[in-house]
């Protein structure tokens, strides 16, 4: 395959602020500040009109102009992150002159292979991901990159940084895009206007009394760095995981009736368990992926968690479209080998261990959530196999329509190893899509497990 670049630009707010805008990071945000971007691509097949002429006189500007009034809603993303040093925790500033940069790319690569749900070469789903630049004192919070698959369609790769903004923000972000997009398509009106649920609420003012948990965060972050010198303040992130040739992407796929034979086996009448679709769903592919890394080794520690959506359970609540990270860990940590994942039984114990951690968060209070952060930090370099979870089937990501239909694929490529990613089955209520990133014959090895389980 090929990638060619077309065009590098930076796409202004409108209208272009003339004030400037500083954000602080919360407790939510500050334990992201060191992890690689968050990596989602989105597919676009166009079925009529998909030349190259047509693209770039037509698409490609619609998309620059939409996106430039949706900025102007979601002004943080046009800025930077930074840290000062008589501040004691960084934050968001955004300046006059800011803007997003938006990469043009044209490739020879086929569409149909790549926004497929078979095996696919991880490096040629990065080639559609623009980089995030980021430094020791300086790190963007988005880029874009379209790319044009002549006669097939187009894709839209978002690079986020994750302390700025969590899954529900991000694809909140790419959703209000859209719908400015084909309402500019649609009505060929320079009104640009968003409802009420896709508008960002900005304000932070409910955490301004919570400055300890926020020096607790950045002690955290700075062990996790494992430097307390004067660059413990850096805000480049730890070193992201080499991807090689012989690396592979697959989505994994649950339907609605997959999903209700998983919940039949664990069924218990003397046990009242938490069997939501998430749960069962998760509670299978971890105990697939456990499997799959090998028997020889039964007594190596096993650990996995996730991170839920906390701003309906705070008090009081945040509105469901505030802006940044506010999400809390829960998760198994060292105390699991992979012998109680193995047989039938291990997927029963999966389940009963999500299903407890799922209903514990209803008890969680806002005090506890660095200690949660630590203790999934902890078990980093140290657990055997260590699994997490990113994405939603709550976040809608098949939502956004630009205009030319909804995508036939979403894929979050900022994946590998034992990390999952989850989504809505685009087709189907009550179907789950799974992605997961590995050396191929492990995830030959994955995938027979996972399908095999579900004809038995």
């Amino acid at each position: 395959m090929t990638i060619q670049i077309v065009e590098v630009s930076r796409v202004s707010p409108t209208p272009n602020s003339t004030n400037s805008l500083t954000i602080p990071l919360t407790f939510f945000d500050i334990p992201w500040l060191v992890f690689n971007p968050v990596k989602r691509v989105f597919f676009y097949k166009l079925t009529t009109e998909s030349t190259r002429d047509h693209f770039n006189t037509s698409i490609l500007p619609n998309l620059k102009l939409s996106l430039s009034h949706v900025l102007g809603y979601y002004l943080p993303l046009s800025g930077r992150v930074t840290w000062a040093q008589h501040e004691p925790k960084p934050t968001i500033i955004v300046s006059q002159n800011d803007a997003v940069t938006l990469t043009i790319a044209e490739t020879d690569s086929d569409f149909s292979l790549l926004s497929s749900y078979g095996q696919r070469p991880a490096s040629e789903l990065h080639t559609l991901l623009p980089e995030l630049p980021v430094s020791d004192d300086s790190a963007t919070t988005l880029s874009l990159q379209i790319t044009l698959f002549p006669d097939q369609g187009f894709s839209i790769g978002v690079s986020a940084h994750h302390a700025v903004l969590d899954g529900k923000t991000s694809t909140m972000f790419v959703k209000a895009w859209a719908h400015l997009c084909k309402q500019h398509l649609e009505e060929n009106s320079d009104l640009f206007s968003l409802p009420e649920t896709l508008t960002p609420f900005l304000d932070r003012s409910f955490f301004k009394n919570q400055t300890g948990l926020d020096e607790e965060m950045v002690k955290i972050v700075r062990t996790l760095k494992q430097d307390e010198t004067k660059t413990s303040r850096s805000l480049s992130p730890i070193p992201a995981w080499e991807s090689g040739d012989d690396v592979v992407f697959a989505t994994l796929v649950l339907s609605r009736s997959d999903v209700s034979r998983l919940r039949e086996r664990v069924k218990n009448p003397s046990q009242l368990l938490h069997l939501s679709t998430f749960v069962v769903s998760y509670a299978y592919v971890w105990t697939c992926l456990v499997k799959a890394r090998g028997e020889e080794d039964t007594e190596r520690t096993v650990s996995f968690l996730f991170v839920a959506d906390f701003r309906e359970r705070l008090h009081p609540p945040l509105p469901a479209t505030y802006f940044g990270n506010c999400v809390f860990p829960a998760g198994s940590y060292n105390d699991k080998t992979a012998e109680d994942f193995s047989g039938e039984g291990g997927f029963v114990t999966a389940v009963e261990i999500l299903s407890g951690l799922v209903r514990g968060l209803g008890s969680r209070e806002i005090e506890t959530v660095a200690g949660e952060f630590k203790s999934s930090f902890d078990c980093l370099g140290v657990t055997s196999q260590f699994g997490s979870l990113a994405g939603s089937t709550r976040l809608g990501v098949y939502e956004s329509d630009f205009g030319w239909g909804r995508p036939v694929k979403v894929d979050v490529v900022s994946i590998e190893g034992d990390r999952i990613s989850m989504a809505e089955r685009r087709d189907e209520s009550g179907g789950i899509e799974l992605g997961v990133c590995m050396k191929k014959a492990e995830l030959d090895l994955v995938m027979t497990l996972f399908y095999s389980g579900l004809q038995n």
